[in-house]
């Protein structure tokens, strides 16, 4: 019993610790992806580069990260809508999705990296 008193004292401190340490006015960290990180589409052709969030200068982004299935598509369309009702500026503002195409159902990685190059092909 004591055990278990003390697991519920632990659970509730665990509440009280920060997720981040983000500041008002203050760039947030940089994050990055080395593994398969930017698709590029150029020459009719598909190549991948490391990709850093600490490119993104001079915009204000939005950085969606999703996880590679076809439900999430679903799941991410009301921001998706949100963000396209705003029709904030191009020369302003961007957003940038991050598909984590390891956290596929297993067998479907190439069809989720299908359908990721054929978005890039439409909007590049």
């Amino acid at each position: 019993m004591r055990f278990v008193g003390a697991l519920f004292a632990l659970a509730l401190l665990s509440g009280l610790a920060c997720a981040h340490s983000l500041k008002q006015g203050e760039r947030v960290p940089a994050v990055g992806v080395n593994d398969k990180g930017d698709l590029r589409y150029q020459q009719e052709e598909f190549s991948y580069q490391p990709w850093n969030s600490a490119q993104l200068t001079g915009k204000v982004r939005v950085i969606q990260h999703i996880v590679g299935r076809s439900s999430a598509k679903e799941e991410n369309a009301a921001v998706v809508e949100a963000i396209k009702a705003g029709r904030f500026p191009h020369d302003r503002y961007q957003t940038t999705t991050i598909v984590n195409t390891d956290d596929a159902i297993p067998g479907t990685g190439m069809f989720v990296r299908s359908s990721i190059e054929g978005n890039k092909k439409q909007y590049p």
